[in-house]
């Protein structure tokens, strides 16, 4: 007979192999139409110093990797302002996995 502690246990290993299968799932996913796909992974994210905000409200936006001229070029954070009072929180961007490579997924307001 199973123990409640058994039943967490179990559930928690079948929880995770789910997302396990659902993430590999997504990340041979076709990109976008008309998305550009880099064949190269992208190096990992730089660590930045972020400094202070230039004022109330600023939202600071994490640097990414871009694609550009056939490689991968740095662009740094910075802070900016929501451009509508009710759009607070700044959704960063990422890569993601195709089939075919890897494609930038732009960051947005919400």
């Amino acid at each position: 007979m199973m123990t409640r502690s058994m039943r967490l246990h179990w559930g928690l290993r079948i929880g995770v192999v789910v997302a396990l299968l659902f993430s590999a799932a997504c990340g041979t996913a076709y990109a976008p139409s008309g998305v550009d796909v880099v064949v190269r992974r992208p190096p990992p994210r730089r660590v930045e110093v972020v400094s202070s905000a230039p004022g109330n409200g600023y939202v600071w936006i994490p640097g990414h990797y871009a694609w550009q001229g056939g490689d991968y070029v740095w662009l740094p954070g910075r802070w900016e302002a929501p451009p509508q009072p009710t759009l607070r929180n700044w959704v960063p961007g990422h890569w993601a996995r195709a089939r075919t490579g890897w494609y930038w997924v732009e960051g947005h307001w919400r």
